[in-house]
């Protein structure tokens, strides 16, 4: 997103703005209160050449003022607003209120406080720090073009069999056994891309955890066998497009943790699928995007 101006014979690249703010709101609906808390970071593109090349500061916005304005907005939004949208009326609004800035970039993350629940009923203003992160960005200029993307990273998932890699190429560097019989970890980040808004942000994001999930498992009876984790990565991927028309493309990061089998014949410890020793480094690096075709070109 960064802007270019001339300088002599270069080329100066600049932008500026105000990185992990944090931030929490709660929103009062009733006896039942709604509570998030985000980190927000904004970049802006503007106009101010002059601050670099001469020490005139006239045209910049002060970081600290960036960082006012996100509680500002937060203030202002007075019914339970998703990530994505408070990251577009972010964007929207340093670009109507200063009339140097063209382009804003806005990316938050939102910590993964979850509802408690008390013999099965929801409390109303409790809350618990789950695993997984939701993540957005917006990009918008001063033209009206904007892109919001989504995602959710550290999504921490395993399955204890379904699982196997076997007919990948062996030479005189491979020590790996094939198997039809292993366990499957990953610690997934995903990012989409909208080509359209969606009804409802919070509501499309559960629906591609959703899937996700489900992809990944399979039914709760049985599951679904993985030959590869790129085999799983791409149904993940093509399940999303196939239920989700708003989404135009679909990133999947997926390291593959190994859970090694502890088998120590000598004495007498023989592996049966059971005993295994968890590792996190080095692991397996696999990831890619799948997107539909014959996108328009983004004039971000």
């Amino acid at each position: 997103m960064a802007t270019g101006d001339s300088v002599g014979d270069c080329e100066l690249e600049h932008q500026h703005g105000k990185a992990r703010v944090r931030v929490a709101r709660v929103w009062h609906e009733g006896s039942s209160h709604v509570m998030v808390e985000w980190s927000v970071s904004v970049s802006l593109r503007s106009k101010t050449l002059a601050a670099y090349t001469e020490g005139d500061n006239s045209a910049i916005v002060a970081t600290d003022t960036i960082k006012n304005t996100v509680y500002v907005l937060a203030k202002r939004c007075s019914e339970t607003t998703s990530m994505e949208e408070f990251g577009t009326q972010l964007a929207e609004l340093f670009l109507n209120t200063y009339s140097q800035v063209t382009g804003v970039r806005v990316n938050l993350t939102q910590r993964p406080w979850e509802r408690v629940s008390l013999d099965n009923t929801p409390h109303e203003h409790g809350f618990k720090l789950g695993s997984e992160n939701r993540t957005a960005q917006v990009l918008a200029t001063k033209d009206g073009n904007h892109k919001v993307t989504a995602g959710i990273s550290d999504l921490s998932l395993l399955k204890t069999t379904k699982s196997g890699f076997e007919g990948f190429v062996r030479d005189k560097n491979t020590l790996l056994p094939e198997t039809r019989e292993r366990m499957m970890a990953s610690s997934i980040r995903s990012v989409w891309s909208y080509s359209k808004t969606p009804l409802d942000y919070n509501e499309t994001h559960a629906k591609v955890k959703n899937i996700l999930l489900s992809t990944f498992f399979g039914p709760s009876r049985g599951g679904v066998y993985s030959p590869s984790v790129q085999n799983t990565l791409y149904l993940m991927a093509k399940e999303v497009l196939l239920r989700v028309p708003e989404i135009e493309s679909v990133y999947l990061n997926m390291p593959n943790i190994h859970f090694l089998p502890v088998n120590m014949p000598s004495i007498g410890i023989q592996f049966k699928d059971d005993v295994y020793l968890p590792t996190d480094e080095p692991h397996g690096s696999i990831e890619a995007t799948l997107q539909r075709k014959n996108l328009p070109t983004s004039k971000l």
